[in-house]
C-alpha cells in the first residue's frame, strides 16, 4: 500500500494532467456512484489505488454527468488528418494516370520504404522488441494514410505483448520516470517511448516521402 501511494504521488508530481484524468476523476465518479447506489448495505469492489481518493471525496457532492462527457475532438485536427490521407492517395492516382504504371509503382515503393524504415528506426531508438520494430515497419505505410490509427498504437500494442510489464516495473516506476535511463529500462515507460518514437518516425517519413513522390509525377 505504501508503494502504491508513493507511485500515485510521483505520478501526480510528474504527470498532473494524466493523474487528474486517470485517477482523480475516477475517484470522484466512484465515490458518488457508491453513495447513490440503491440498497441499505452496499459492497463496492474497487482497485487499491482508488480507496484513498474515494475516502477523500466521500463527503462531497460530485456532478457525475460532467465526468461522463467526452470532450469533442478538434474538427480542424480531424480535417487535416483526412485531407492528408486523401491527398496521399490522390498522389498515387496521379502517378499512375500521368506517369504510367512505373511512376505509380515507384511512388508506392518509395512511400512504403521511407515511412516503414523511419517508423522502424523510431522503434529501434526506443529499444523496442524486434517484433515491435518489424510491426512498425509493416504498419507505417498504411497507418500514415489512415487517419483513425497510428503506427505507434500498433507498435505499442506489440511491445506490450512482447515484453509484458511486471510488478517490479510498477514498483520502480516512481524512480524510473525521474531519469532518462529509467524511462528506457522500465517496461511500462518503454511502451510509451515506443509509441511516441514510432509515431515521430512515421510522421517524418511522410514528410520526406511526399516531396519525392511529387518529383516522380
Amino acid at each position: 500500500e505504501d508503494v502504491l501511494e508513493t507511485l500515485l504521488a510521483e505520478v501526480g508530481k510528474s504527470l498532473p494532467v494524466l493523474k487528474k484524468i486517470l485517477i482523480d476523476e475516477r475517484d470522484m465518479y466512484l465515490a458518488q456512484k457508491i453513495k447513490s447506489a440503491p440498497g441499505k448495505r452496499i459492497v463496492a469492489v474497487v482497485g487499491a489505488g482508488h480507496v484513498k481518493g474515494i475516502k477523500l471525496y466521500w463527503n462531497e457532492t460530485i456532478n457525475t454527468e460532467s465526468l461522463e462527457i467526452i470532450p469533442p475532438k478538434s474538427r480542424l485536427s480531424d480535417a487535416v488528418q483526412w485531407i492528408t490521407g486523401a491527398g496521399i492517395i490522390i498522389l498515387f492516382v496521379l502517378g499512375f494516370y500521368y506517369g504510367g504504371a512505373k511512376a505509380g509503382t515507384d511512388m508506392i515503393t518509395w512511400w512504403v520504404i521511407i515511412t516503414g524504415l523511419l517508423a522502424g528506426l523510431g522503434a529501434l531508438l526506443a529499444m523496442a522488441h524486434p517484433l515491435t520494430i518489424l510491426s512498425s515497419i509493416l504498419a507505417a505505410p498504411l497507418t500514415t494514410i489512415h487517419p483513425l490509427i497510428a503506427a505507434g498504437w500498433v507498435s505499442g500494442l506489440v511491445e506490450a505483448f512482447s515484453r509484458k510489464p511486471k510488478v517490479k516495473d510498477l514498483e520502480s516506476l516512481p524512480e524510473d520516470i525521474l531519469s532518462i535511463r529509467g524511462f528506457w529500462r522500465n517496461k511500462v515507460t518503454r511502451i510509451l517511448l515506443v509509441v511516441a518514437f514510432t509515431n515521430i518516425g512515421a510522421a517524418i517519413g511522410s514528410m520526406v516521402a511526399i516531396p519525392i513522390m511529387i518529383k516522380l509525377l
